[in-house]
């Protein structure tokens, strides 16, 4: 990396200040990276809630909300960087879309992938092109939220209008170019495994495939901030990056491990559970268990598969705060680690856990299926229902990491676990425990890190010799040196 030194610090060329903007579908961040006295320096600068609404036509995203919200953060961002700032990059969750008028703006809140919806147009979808075709076509793993079946569920007129993904609609309203970043453009299930828009899916969900936009690698530049926060000092001359834009991709691109022996888990909402690959694997094995490959930085692919998380949590602990009690996490999570470990597992898998509300009777009502005892639905028994959760959760990625590494040929020995689920200890260790690995805790800012890392690999290209990937993993490992908000720290079975 060509770059000047001040101690141990590597420096840009540039020393702007750049802004991170992290989309998630329970809060959303806008954060700070500044170089101060030879060092960066990177801050959570305004965080405030995201959650989905249910209206009379289905569930949707408050999108007047989030945008007022990352307006707010890039404001106040101006006001701490006197130095100016150099760049703004989007990441955040996948598969949700802004569809656009002629205008350019858009006719409606965006459905949330969570929706029913899509129960009835997966099926329907499938009369035209079988699950099996569309897996062989993409390499995308068959999962009702993927963009694909949320358009086959949109009335013949909206599947008539341009669409955008949420951080590259983001990243157009405030003036880019109108892009589908690849870590999220695969994401819809659309893409073919040569990196294009497949015609056959378009054609099976009668769009034409001039509504969708053009697919660019991570890394590009889309142009100049424009709009009112242009005329604030601070922005007056800040370029819009398209990063790693799937927040997976960019929490995996802050991995700087460069061996070829580790895996990871992506620990939130979801629990994304693979490793990285240089080239998609779609063999017979992959699509029977429904692997996915997915769009990483500088070419690589996330293999992976997607398992429930703590969303089971999440979800138990609003119905009993619902009920009136108050549940703290930690409190929580330390009362269950004093219970023995349960003596059957849930199917953390089940679809049914999928869909919101009731979760302790969603629960029961899979091992009333299968029948085992009932788990007690009260507030006060919290910690026995915490315990089959996280139980379950360790067996079933050490299932599907065996899987992993028979599929790929890979030895893992290490397990880097990122995303807010890492701050879980206890499920930290009892994963250590089922899978074997070293456990690894890369802390749960991943995505902003490797957001960073993208745009510096970005804006410092003509100083560096090496690929984009390259230079984001070393970025990437600089960024963690000099200022990682929690330190790496390690479980061992």
């Amino acid at each position: 990396m060509s770059s000047t030194r001040q101690g141990a610090a590597v420096l840009p060329s540039d020393r702007r200040a750049l802004v991170a903007m992290d989309l998630g579908a329970e809060s959303c961040r806008v954060s700070l990276l500044r170089w101060i006295d030879g060092a960066a320096q990177m801050k959570l600068v305004h965080r405030f809630p995201n959650h989905a609404v249910q209206t009379a036509d289905g569930l949707r995203w408050d999108l007047k909300t989030i945008l007022a919200g990352l307006d707010h953060g890039l404001k106040l961002c101006a006001e701490i960087a006197a130095e100016g700032i150099r760049s703004l990059a989007v990441d955040g969750w996948a598969v949700d879309y802004v569809r656009l008028g002629d205008d350019g703006t858009p006719v409606a809140d965006p459905f949330c992938y969570r929706d029913e919806r899509t129960l009835a147009a997966e099926n329907l979808l499938h009369r035209k092109i079988s699950a099996e075709h569309m897996r062989a076509l993409t390499g995308i793993q068959i999962l009702r939220i993927n963009t694909v079946y949320q358009m086959a569920a949109d009335a013949a007129p909206l599947r008539a209008c341009r669409w955008l993904n949420l951080p590259e609609y983001v990243l157009y309203r405030y003036g880019g170019d109108a892009v589908s970043e690849k870590t999220n453009a695969t994401h819809t299930q659309m893409v073919g495994l040569n990196g294009e828009w497949s015609s056959e899916i378009f054609a099976a969900l009668g769009c034409e495939l001039s509504v969708a936009p053009p697919i660019v690698k991570p890394g590009r530049d889309l142009g100049k901030l424009r709009g009112p926060l242009a005329a604030l000092p601070a922005l007056a001359d800040t370029r819009l990056i398209a990063p790693t834009c799937h927040d997976t991709a960019s929490a995996i691109a802050a991995i700087a491990d460069t061996g070829d022996d580790w895996a990871y888990i992506s620990s939130g909402t979801w629990s994304l559970v693979g490793t990285l690959l240089h080239a998609p694997i779609n063999d017979h094995a992959a699509r029977a268990e429904n692997f996915t490959n997915l769009g990483g930085a500088d070419d690589t692919v996330c293999f992976h598969k997607n398992v429930n998380g703590m969303w089971l949590l999440r979800q138990c602990m609003e119905q009993w705060n619902q009920d009136g009690a108050h549940i703290d996490l930690t409190e929580l999570i330390a009362a269950t680690a004093l219970l023995p470990a349960p003596e059957f597992l849930l199917d953390v898998d089940d679809p049914d856990l999928l869909l919101p509300g009731w979760m302790p009777e969603r629960i029961n009502a899979q091992l009333r299926r299968r029948g085992l005892a009932e788990i007690s639905p009260l507030a006060a028994d919290a910690p026995a229902m915490a315990s089959l959760i996280f139980h379950s959760l360790a067996a079933r990625y050490a299932e599907v990491l065996q899987r992993v590494a028979a599929i790929t040929g890979k030895k893992l020995r290490r397990l880097h676990v990122m995303g807010g689920g890492s701050r879980n200890q206890l499920l930290n260790r009892l994963t250590a425990e089922a899978t074997g690995l070293e456990v690894h805790l890369a802390g749960t800012e991943c995505s902003t890190l490797g957001n960073f890392a993208v745009q510096l690999a970005t804006l410092e290209r003509g100083s560096i010799t090496m690929p984009l990937g390259r230079a984001t993993c070393a970025w990437a490992a600089e960024l963690g040196r000099s200022q990682r908000a929690e330190p790496v720290s390690l479980w061992r079975r």
